[in-house]
């Protein structure tokens, strides 16, 4: 799984609206109780999943996976640096909600079968794994021409993604998930040079600059648009 540090740093996305929001759609999808044990792949700072142990007050702290050790990751989840395929076969945990928000395409295609079937398994009664990702229609994420072209490209390559995994579970629901943003251009500036999606993770100093120099141009002072995720809801049978 490629790194990826700088996704939930100081961005919408680590905002308490944002999580406030993605939490109460979390909680409109599967029922879940102070007993719940609760698994986020790809956790980065583990900020969404700590919110929600708070809501439910959970007896179990919930555990969050991630390549990406943090210094500044959520005390109040029980973290564990190794890659999702390693932890989900050896644990003996059985869980309620396996939480896989973001990070599904930075899974090598030959293992998302394999890694899904595992959690499956996984799975307590009535548990579901909930797979979160940009909505691959009609994006309206901020984007300069090069990032506008990869980001494409990305996205063309998610939707073959979900067909495969539709393909092997074909009684998964589809849900989307709505954030509106609103950010002012110099901190989505700022999320640029950062790289905070992958998209921009192998574009040179120079082409970052490039893009920089025409998201200035393009939009005005105020960004205003709906940041959109597929939820894909696999059930344990």
């Amino acid at each position: 799984m490629t790194p990826l540090k700088n996704w939930d740093n100081k961005t919408w996305l680590s905002s308490q609206r944002y999580i406030l929001s993605f939490n109460r759609f979390i909680l409109k999808q599967i029922k879940l109780d102070r007993n719940s044990r609760v698994l986020d792949i790809g956790c980065g700072r583990g900020k969404i999943i700590s919110n929600l142990s708070n809501k439910l007050k959970l007896h179990n702290k919930p555990i969050g996976i991630d390549i990406e050790k943090h210094k500044d990751k959520s005390e109040k989840i029980i973290f564990k640096k190794t890659d999702a395929l390693s932890f989900v076969s050896k644990t003996k945990i059985n869980f309620d909600l396996i939480l896989i928000k973001q990070t599904i395409h930075l899974v090598k295609k030959n293992q998302i079968n394999k890694l899904l079937l595992i959690c499956k398994n996984k799975l307590n009664t009535n548990g579901k794994i909930i797979i979160l990702s940009l909505y691959p229609h009609k994006n309206q994420i901020p984007t300069f021409v090069l990032m506008k072209k990869k980001l494409k490209q990305s996205l063309k390559r998610d939707k073959s993604l979900f067909q495969l995994i539709k393909k092997h579970n074909p009684n998964l629901t589809v849900k989307k998930f709505i954030f509106n943003v609103r950010i002012s251009k110099n901190k989505y500036l700022q999320m640029i040079k950062d790289r905070y999606i992958s998209t921009l993770l192998n574009f040179t100093e120079k082409q970052i600059q490039n893009g920089l120099n025409e998201i200035n141009k393009k939009y005005k002072k105020k960004l205003n648009f709906k940041d959109q995720l597929i939820c894909l809801i696999i059930k344990n049978n």
